[in-house]
C-alpha cells in the first residue's frame, strides 16, 4: 500500500516536470507565432511607479522614462507614494514625474495599483505601464509597447534583467532565475500563442481591462491579473526586446521575505483560481487555462517532490526496493547529482550569454543557482501552513544608468 502510494505520487511529480521541460523547449521553435508589427506612435499610455521609501532610486527610473523614444505628448510618468518617511515624493517630482500620495490603507501593492487605476479612470488613456521605483528602462521600452498593442494585445509583459548582476551569489542567482524564466517560460509561449505571465514590473495592460474593475485577494497582485487575464479570453504577449533593469535583493533575509510572498501568492492564487482554471481549460479547450492551472501547483510539487526523496531514503533504510526511475537515479548517489548539477550549470551559462551578459559577473549564481533553488524548498513548505503572510519591505539603494546599462549590454 504504501509503495502504491508512492508510485502515484512519483507518477505526478514526473509527468508535472515533464510538462514544462516540453512547453519549455517550444522556445527553440524557429517560427515566432503571432507577429507583433511595427507601427507609428499612436497608442497614449500611462506609466504607473508604485514607490515608497525609494528616494534613493526613482529619480533613476523617471530619468530613464524620460529618454524614451517615444513623443512626450503620447505619455505622462505617475508616481504613487505610499507611507514614504524620505523624500520619494520630492525625487520624483524633480525629476519630472506626477507626484500622487496615496490616500487608502496598503498592504500591498496591489492596493496601490488599485488606488492608480481608480484615480486615472476618466483620464484620456489606452493602456498603463507598471514599473516598480528601482527599475531603470531601456529607451525603446514604450515605442516597443505601443507595436504591441497596435498589434492586438491588450496585455504586454516585458523582458526583466537586472541592474547588479555581480554584486554577489544572489543577486546573480535572481537574475539567472528571471533569463530561466524569460527564456523557458515567456518565450515559449509566446511561440505557440498561449499567455506568458505577468511578472511584477515591466508589463502593459490595456485601461479598458482595469476599467471593469480590480481587487486583487492576493499577496502577488501578477500572477492573480495573469490569471484574471487568461480566464477573461485575453492574450498575455511578452515583448523581448521591452527590457527593464530591475535591483535584485543581496541580503538573504530580503531575498527570504520577498520569496515567501512570492509562494504564498502562487498558493493563494491555486485555492482561488483553481476550478476557474480547469473549468475553462476543459470548456473551451484552453491550453492558456491549463498552464496557470499547472504552474499555481509549483510549491506543492516542489515540496512533493522532497518528501518522496527523503520516502526513498527510508525504503533504502528498512531494504524496501523500488523499481522506478526516481529510485534508480537516487540509487546511482553523487553520480546523480554531479549530472544534475552540470546540466544546471551548462542551463545557466545558457542563458547568460542568451541575453549577453558577462559570464564572469554572473560566476557566482551560475555556481550556487542550485542553493539558490534549493532555499526555496523550506519557503515553499512553511508557505503552506502559514495562515497570513505579512508585507515586508525591502529597501533599495542600487543607483543604475540607463545609458551606462543598455551600453554595456549590447
Amino acid at each position: 500500500m504504501v509503495q502504491l502510494i508512492y508510485y502515484i505520487l512519483f507518477v505526478i511529480t514526473l509527468l508535472y516536470g515533464i510538462y514544462f521541460v516540453i512547453t519549455g523547449l517550444f522556445a527553440f521553435k524557429k517560427d515566432e507565432g503571432r507577429k507583433i508589427r511595427s507601427y507609428r506612435a499612436r497608442t497614449k499610455f500611462a506609466v504607473i511607479i508604485a514607490a515608497r521609501n525609494e528616494g534613493q532610486v526613482v529619480g533613476d527610473l523617471v530619468k530613464s522614462l524620460k529618454k524614451q523614444n517615444y513623443p512626450d505628448d503620447l505619455y505622462d510618468v505617475y508616481t504613487f507614494v505610499n507611507n514614504s518617511k524620505d523624500d520619494t515624493f520630492d525625487v520624483a517630482k524633480k525629476e519630472g514625474a506626477i507626484a500622487v500620495n496615496v490616500t487608502v490603507p496598503v498592504k500591498s501593492k496591489g492596493d496601490v495599483l488599485k488606488f492608480a487605476f481608480d484615480k486615472l479612470k476618466n483620464k484620456d488613456y489606452d493602456a498603463y505601464i507598471i514599473f516598480d521605483a528601482d527599475n531603470v528602462v531601456h529607451p525603446d521600452f514604450l515605442k516597443l509597447m505601443n507595436n504591441t498593442y497596435m498589434s492586438g494585445y491588450k496585455v504586454a509583459q516585458g523582458r526583466k534583467d537586472s541592474k547588479n548582476i555581480e554584486d554577489n551569489w544572489l543577486s546573480a542567482s535572481y537574475s539567472i532565475f528571471y533569463y530561466i524564466q524569460n527564456f523557458f517560460f515567456n518565450k515559449s509561449r509566446m511561440k505557440v500563442g498561449a499567455a506568458a505571465a505577468i511578472n511584477g514590473t515591466g508589463f502593459m495592460v490595456a485601461k479598458s481591462i482595469m476599467d471593469e474593475g480590480f481587487d486583487p485577494k492576493t499577496v502577488t497582485e501578477d500572477i492573480e491579473l495573469s490569471i484574471q487575464c487568461v480566464l477573461k479570453g485575453y492574450e498575455i504577449a511578452y515583448v523581448e526586446d521591452a527590457i527593464t533593469y530591475d535591483e535584485q535583493p543581496i541580503k538573504f533575509m530580503d531575498s527570504w521575505h520577498q520569496r515567501s510572498r512570492w509562494s504564498k501568492g502562487i498558493i493563494e492564487c491555486n485555492r482561488i483560481y483553481r476550478k476557474p482554471l480547469l473549468k475553462k481549460w476543459i470548456k473551451d479547450k484552453d491550453f492558456s487555462s491549463l498552464d496557470k492551472f499547472m504552474f499555481s501547483f509549483a510549491p506543492y510539487i516542489q515540496v512533493l517532490g522532497v518528501c518522496l526523496s527523503i520516502a526513498l531514503f527510508f525504503f533504502y533504510i528498512f531494504g524496501i526496493e523500488l523499481n522506478d526511475i526516481f529510485s534508480y537515479f537516487f540509487s546511482l548517489g553523487y553520480v546523480c547529482f554531479i549530472i544534475g548539477y552540470l546540466s544546471d550549470i551548462i542551463m545557466n551559462m545558457f542563458v547568460v550569454l542568451y541575453y549577453k551578459r558577462d559570464l564572469e559577473d554572473a560566476i557566482h549564481g551560475i555556481l550556487l543557482f542550485l542553493v539558490f533553488f534549493l532555499t526555496w524548498i523550506p519557503i515553499n513548505a512553511i508557505c503552506l501552513f502559514k495562515k497570513d503572510l505579512k508585507w515586508v519591505e525591502i529597501s533599495h539603494s542600487r543607483k543604475a544608468s540607463i545609458d551606462n546599462l543598455v551600453n554595456d549590454n549590447q
